[in-house]
């Protein structure tokens, strides 16, 4: 039988203490299941299950595709896989990454949105930039409850500064306060009303499940913005969230304004790492050419030679102390 409730969470930068925290006050027959996803590196051991196991009375697992959700079990995405909901199971998948991460936070929220509805509750705890804003936002759309931590006790306050932005939150608390706010809302009947999921929801949830975005109906989520996508190179479509936009390219991957940003801030160091390199390659040539140019009677096409050289130190240094200074990147978490 599904559980009445789902609990989705979505955490980053200082997610591990938060969630401690978290499942440690949580009874050990709580009536509901949870889902969290985490930002992790795809190389990450995939420890966080056994680490909330310790630290609570609930029982922690990576859930394997396709397992059946149970109440009083907390469910961790594991590395480089989204973690979904679906009626009466999880669903693991490999779609495209969404705000630079995979797994991340909105596919997780959108499909508890999508299945659970009124009876979905959604959390976003510490972490940096925005990812699960949009993700919130389907959650409340749906008319499911929306938890944030308090940014100001936040160890890092990006992610619930950005979701206060972009959802007006039922609940803004501190993290202590959290526990036994779930504890009641999940002890209340279920609200067995009828829903109707927007069809731009279930279009991002059908792509987060590995299906091709054009047959999904990606193009109806927007329209064609001036910016490509910085892993495909594709045209980002400009999708609008109750007034908050996004964006999301014909492939697949999902962008939100900081995540866009910052991924282009990258794509700026990288160009002109490049860009010094073959300077410096210039450089060299130069400076080679200089010294077999000072072996016959041609001396000022030696100092040619040489001073263009030295021009291009010149303009190497530049390029250094532009992205030593941080000028010309957006630093991520």
């Amino acid at each position: 039988m599904q559980p009445r409730y789902v609990v989705v969470i979505g955490t980053s930068a200082g997610g591990i203490e938060a969630l401690r925290v978290l499942v440690a006050a949580l009874p050990a027959d709580f009536p509901a299941a949870i889902a969290v996803v985490m930002h992790t590196s795809p190389l990450s051991p995939g420890i966080l299950h056994d680490i909330l196991t310790r630290s609570g009375r609930l029982r922690s697992v990576i859930p394997t595709d396709g397992e059946r959700l149970q109440t009083g079990h907390i469910y961790v995405a594991p590395p480089d896989y989204h973690l979904l909901i679906e009626p009466n199971r999880l669903r693991i998948t490999k779609g495209p990454r969404e705000n630079r991460f995979r797994p991340a936070i909105d596919p997780l929220f959108r499909s508890a949105a999508q299945v659970y509805g009124p009876n979905a509750i959604g959390i976003i705890l510490t972490g940096n930039l925005d990812d699960g804003a949009a993700g919130l936002w389907a959650v409340k759309q749906m008319g499911g409850v929306t938890i944030v931590q308090d940014p100001y006790e936040a160890l890092f306050p990006g992610m619930p500064q950005n979701a206060l932005r972009h959802v007006d939150a039922d609940h803004v608390v501190p993290l202590a306060d959290i526990p036994p706010l779930l504890v009641r809302l999940t002890a209340q009947a279920t609200r067995a009303v009828a829903f109707q999921v927007p069809e731009p929801i279930e279009v991002e949830v059908k792509i987060a499940r590995q299906e091709d975005p054009r047959e999904a109906g990606v193009h109806q989520l927007g329209e064609p913005s001036t910016f490509a996508c910085p892993e495909c190179h594709g045209v980002l479509l400009q999708v609008n969230d109750g007034g908050h936009i996004r964006f999301r390219c014909h492939t697949g991957h999902a962008y939100s304004p900081e995540s866009l940003l910052v991924d282009i801030g990258e794509q700026i160091e990288r160009q002109l790492w490049n860009a010094i390199r073959a300077i410096r390659e210039g450089t060299l040539l130069m400076q080679t050419m200089a010294e077999h140019a000072g072996e016959v009677p041609a001396p000022s096409d030696s100092r040619t030679l040489r001073a263009s050289a030295e021009e291009l130190e010149r303009q190497a240094d530049t390029l250094r102390q532009m992205i030593t200074s941080g000028a010309a990147a957006v630093h991520a978490e």
